[in-house]
């Protein structure tokens, strides 16, 4: 009988903490959008040091070798990270001193830009009776820099482990799992071709997972009663990627200012730095 309660006890005490943690994360509490600590220092940089904007183009950011996602019965044609990065890249770009470094013009939707520039002369031109072209629409702003970036690796399984206990039909385990995730970026120079500055991020994506169950016999070992509970926690793979996405774009302007493409205001990277050594 004392077996029988202590089993009771456990079962519910883990079912407890897993469904109160529930609760708490679905009580009614508005969607938000969780931030990096990458974007805060995307943020904090300083302003250009007397230089104009940078007019950068952003073309499509993929997954390169197309990962797909890891199954051990059976192949899966879901990809396992996103093929968006492109919209990382544009987001981490306009967040640069609160959007004073770089202005990023349309180039993954181009085709849609075009077709509804041609839609705007044909009607101003037919309906309106405009007949000069070049005053109905701006030329469009050509890029002088190239901002290009792939997810290049994504390797599941590269470490795993745990452990666990079991006791009078009494046991708890602990399992975990780390991936990994290869970011690449490149700057280019559009008059000349040349790549101007290269970098590459690795970022780990863990997976942590708790969990105990019960097993005993009642009534003179002709009932059995079984419980079990768990918890896993998984680290997005879309928020690994989008934080070394932010990062690779950290790199490439602390890149780009030793190599003498840009200057920083001073008296404000003084500041930084000692805010971030603390």
């Amino acid at each position: 009988m004392f077996k029988i309660l202590i089993a009771l006890l456990i079962g519910c005490t883990l079912s407890g903490c897993q469904a109160g943690k529930e609760i708490e994360i679905y009580k009614g509490k508005s969607p938000f959008v969780e931030g990096t600590t990458t974007k805060d220092r995307l943020n904090a940089l300083p302003k250009l040091d007397g230089q104009p904007q940078i007019t950068v183009a952003v073309y499509s950011s993929t997954d390169t070798p197309a990962h797909r996602k890891p199954s051990t019965k059976f192949s899966q044609l879901s990809t396992a990270v996103t093929q968006g990065g492109s919209s990382f890249v544009i987001d981490a770009l306009k967040e640069v001193s609160n959007g004073d470094w770089f202005i990023v013009l349309e180039r993954e939707g181009l085709d849609n830009l075009i077709k509804e520039r041609q839609l705007i002369r044909s009607t101003r031109t037919e309906y309106d009776g405009e007949s000069d072209v070049g005053n109905i629409l701006k030329p469009l702003t050509f890029a002088g820099l190239i901002i290009e970036g792939s997810i290049v690796g994504y390797d599941s399984n590269i470490q795993t482990g745990g452990n666990g206990a079991r006791y009078l039909g009494i046991g708890i385990s602990e399992q975990y799992r780390v991936d990994q995730v290869t970011v690449s970026m490149r700057v280019v120079a559009v008059q000349t071709g040349e790549i101007l500055l290269t970098t590459n991020v690795t970022k780990t994506i863990a997976s942590h997972s708790k969990g105990g169950d019960v097993f005993t016999f009642l009534d003179m070992n002709t009932k059995a009663l079984e419980l079990e509970t768990g918890v896993a926690v998984n680290e997005p793979v879309t928020y690994a990627i989008r934080t070394a996405i932010e990062y690779a774009i950290l790199e490439l302007i602390y890149c780009g200012k030793d190599e003498g493409y840009w200057k920083f205001k001073e008296e404000k990277l003084e500041g930084i730095q000692k805010k971030w050594k603390q």
